[in-house]
């Protein structure tokens, strides 16, 4: 007892010199811990399913996993199979080890290992730093390093740890990581077959890969479902099922949906391991399978763009960037939906919304699509044809320029630009420029985003959205138009038979989509973008590099695939009922030319009787002509001789028995377009030989010189060259606009010489059509 005394002290020094020379190693040695950011990042799909990986600084494919992540069979074949005792034990099993190294000795061979999932975590973290040589001094260093894990973690860390670092062969670590590499699905959802597969591949990663070497797998997977059945864990018949499912694994390969996205979220993220995004992947596989072979034909350096939102959260369902991701013919790496392109004629719709709002439109107002100038701009149509008057919804419908040029002047570029960059759709200008006209027809910069998420507005009650790619981004909304402006454009766009439709086609079983095309200038951007009650969809195709696609438009190119889109969404016959109006939108009956309502007019002033879209009881008038200095576009009351029908001014030198008569003027650039039945009815009576001028007769006789009504042109015998002719527009001193079969050729100042070749045959209208709208129109033909 005496010594025992004595050595007390001794002891209590040793402890502490021990504990001590621990914590000192501690401290020089420390456990080389992982950092928090040293894993891959994995940007997976709104259901867990993996988009794409980017691999960590090592070019390791490694994708964070929790217990709670992975499925219960894979922790059971795990922890029954490699360290039952792992919950218990401070990072070291003594009875483990006495028994390896007892069989060891005893036969001379590895019998079973005496590892924990401890020592199995140390090993894995120095092997990095340390050879792969099987050594005792190995072995110790690997218990003193799992005494120091259990020591400075928790034993959730650890098997975190092993979960997202344990070695499965090549360049993947983790358990997540190899359950989607070799067996196409998330590990939360594994089989009793899958989940002890992949609880032992770690133990001889490149002698059991499934990929290559399925019969080893396959024994040693076989190896411990035996062992969950002695163990009592799973039973006999579960085992034996799970035996007869075969190994068979997928090649090895990283995933590679919506790349660009991903790569988009990461670059926001840089710090996140896992980013769950709001893409569904059903969708977007398909979506990019159907966009490159859609576009395949195309010539090289053409990429197309799609962005799939749900119109009720904003969240996009599918992110085309490209064609084709990596490919670089095609500039697969350029993102097209963030990329700042002409919107071409995207913009129109919130025009046309905005005007009816202002309370200067219906869907029906009389509209002029003729040659027109707005100041030193002259906008011209696709094709350079002109439609002369057209209601407001065919306006849109056809897109045509002049008429939403017109609705610009009047409602204002800047204060157009500022409604909707306030609603999120940003519009880009060259440094120093404010918004002009040209911008209504694509003469400014946007994005495909962004027109999506104002497009989505006509399906929201006129309130556009910031789209969303994963569910933490804040939703922000932002009102472009009032619910009845919303409507009725989305009811003219929705109107608008697809292209090849047949009048007689039941729409009822096809959802009902308002869309709209773009082009823009030089064929560089071909738009589509259209929404159903669900979705709204925006295709762009083009050129990334910003060179012309000749003959490629939002019609022909962009279109069809926006319609394929669309009928391939779920949930399509949902979107094929028609929504009522809302309270303050009515459909009334309103007369052309004045674009009033019809109730109580009489037949002379209501020529053309038409239904329109009115908001808020608003019917307004159609516009005043610019530049006219008669207002001819109105109601005219005038007196009429009862014996002789002429009319009466207010100083006549003669008596006349007068009546009052009223008539209804249309806008006087319209009168190349209409009939002479409808001019005659629109025209003043000649005034009275005895009554002094009243100002009120047009001012301006137009007449072409240069060939005459009815004329026939042929080639000089013997040439191949047309016909080549001067002409000149007499009787006006303004800019006079010509045009052959409707089509504008030209532009001449009052009595400027017009030079032109006439080579195509058959018959042919030319028309001179001077700004105040005095015109002429004479018909020729030209022999082959």
């Amino acid at each position: 007892m005496t010594r025992i005394r004595r050595l007390l002290p001794w002891l209590r020094w040793g402890c502490v010199a021990l504990l001590s020379s621990l914590l000192l190693l501690d401290l020089v040695f420390p456990p080389q811990l992982p950092k928090a950011r040293d894993t891959s990042t994995l940007v997976v799909a709104r259901d867990g399913t993996p988009l794409r990986a980017f691999a960590d600084a090592d070019g390791v494919w490694r994708y964070p996993a929790t217990p709670e992540s992975v499925s219960p069979l894979y922790l059971e074949a795990l922890l029954h199979y490699e360290d039952r005792w792992f919950w218990r034990h401070p990072g070291v099993n003594p009875i483990a080890l006495l028994r390896a190294g007892g069989q060891l000795l005893t036969s001379g061979e590895v019998v079973s290992g005496g590892s924990t999932l401890t020592m199995q975590v140390a090993r894995i973290l120095d092997a990095k730093r340390t050879s792969h040589t099987r050594t005792p001094f190995r072995k110790l260093r690997q218990i003193l390093r799992a005494l120091q894990l259990e020591a400075h973690l928790s034993k959730r860390e650890i098997l975190i740890l092993y979960l997202e670092r344990a070695p499965y062969g090549g360049t993947i670590e983790g358990v997540e990581a190899a359950s989607w590499a070799y067996l196409g699905k998330p590990a939360s959802r594994l089989s009793m077959a899958e989940a002890a597969l992949l609880a032992v591949l770690p133990q001889s990663p490149s002698r059991r890969r499934p990929d290559r070497h399925p019969e080893a797998a396959q024994a040693a997977r076989d190896k411990v479902l035996d062992r969950m059945a002695a163990l009592g864990v799973w039973s006999r018949a579960e085992v034996d099922d799970a035996r007869i499912e075969p190994v068979v694994s997928r090649q090895l390969q990283s995933p590679m949906t919506a790349a660009l996205l991903a790569q988009r979220l990461r670059a926001a993220h840089p710090k996140a391991a896992r980013i769950v995004s709001t893409i569904d992947p059903n969708l977007q596989r398909t979506l990019e399978e159907r966009v490159a072979a859609y576009f395949s034909t195309l010539p090289e350096r053409t990429s197309a763009a799609l962005l799939v939102v749900d119109n009720a959260t904003m969240e996009a369902r599918a992110y085309v960037g490209s064609l084709r991701f990596g490919d670089e013919a095609r500039l697969g790496h350029v993102d097209m939906v963030q990329a700042w392109r002409s919107p071409g004629s995207t913009l129109k719709p919130f025009l046309y919304g905005m005007a009816i709002d202002d309370g200067l439109i219906h869907s029906e107002s009389l509209l002029i699509d003729a040659p027109q100038n707005f100041g030193d701009y002259r906008p011209g149509n696709f094709g350079e044809s002109f439609n002369g008057p057209v209601g407001a919804a065919q306006a849109l419908r056809l897109s045509l320029n002049v008429p939403a040029v017109d609705l610009l002047d009047r409602v204002g570029p800047q204060r157009f630009a500022a409604r909707i960059d306030h609603a999120g759709l940003a519009l880009k200008f060259p440094d120093d420029a404010k918004p002009n006209l040209a911008l209504i027809l694509g003469g400014t910069g946007a994005r495909l985003e962004d027109l999506v998420g104002a497009h989505a507005a006509f399906n929201r009650n006129g309130i556009a959205g910031r789209v969303r790619y994963t569910p933490r981004d804040a939703a922000i909304d932002r009102r472009v138009l009032s619910p009845g402006a919303a409507w009725i454009v989305r009811e003219i766009l929705e109107s608008n038979p697809r292209p090849g439709e047949l009048e007689q086609y039941d729409r009822g079983t096809r959802p009902r989509v308002a869309w709209k095309t773009g082009t823009s200038y030089g064929f560089r951007d071909a738009w589509a973008v259209g929404g159903t009650r669900r979705y709204t969809v925006g295709v762009w195709v083009g050129r990334p590099d910003g060179t012309p696609l000749p003959g490629q438009y939002g019609a022909i190119t962009a279109l069809p695939l926006l319609f394929e889109v669309v009928d391939a969404l779920p949930g399509g016959n949902r979107d094929a009922a028609r929504v009522p109006p809302p309270a303050n939108v009515a459909e009334i009956d309103i007369c052309w030319p004045l674009g009033i309502a019809a109730e109580g007019l009489p037949a002379s002033l209501c020529q053309r009787r038409r239904k329109a879209w009115t908001l808020d009881g608003v019917v307004p008038p159609t516009f005043a002509e610019r530049g006219a200095r008669l207002w001819n576009a109105g109601r005219e009351r005038f007196e009429i001789d009862t014996d002789t029908g002429r009319r009466v001014s207010a100083v006549c030198s003669l008596p006349h028995r007068v009546e009052p008569r009223e008539i209804a003027r249309w806008p006087a650039l319209a009168s190349p377009w209409l009939s002479a039945e409808t001019r005659h009815a629109s025209i003043l009576p000649p005034l009275a030989d005895d009554c002094m001028a009243d100002g009120r007769d047009a001012d301006e006789e137009l007449r072409i010189d240069g060939m005459n009504d009815g004329a026939t042109l042929a080639r000089a015998p013997g040439s191949v060259h047309a016909v080549r002719l001067s002409l000149r527009a007499l009787g006006t001193e303004r800019n006079v606009q010509w045009l052959l079969d409707g089509r504008w050729i030209g532009e001449t100042a009052g009595r400027a010489t017009l030079v032109r070749d006439f080579g195509e045959p058959g018959a042919h209208t030319l028309t001179a059509l001077a700004d105040s709208g005095a015109w002429t129109r004479i018909e020729f033909r030209v022999l082959e």
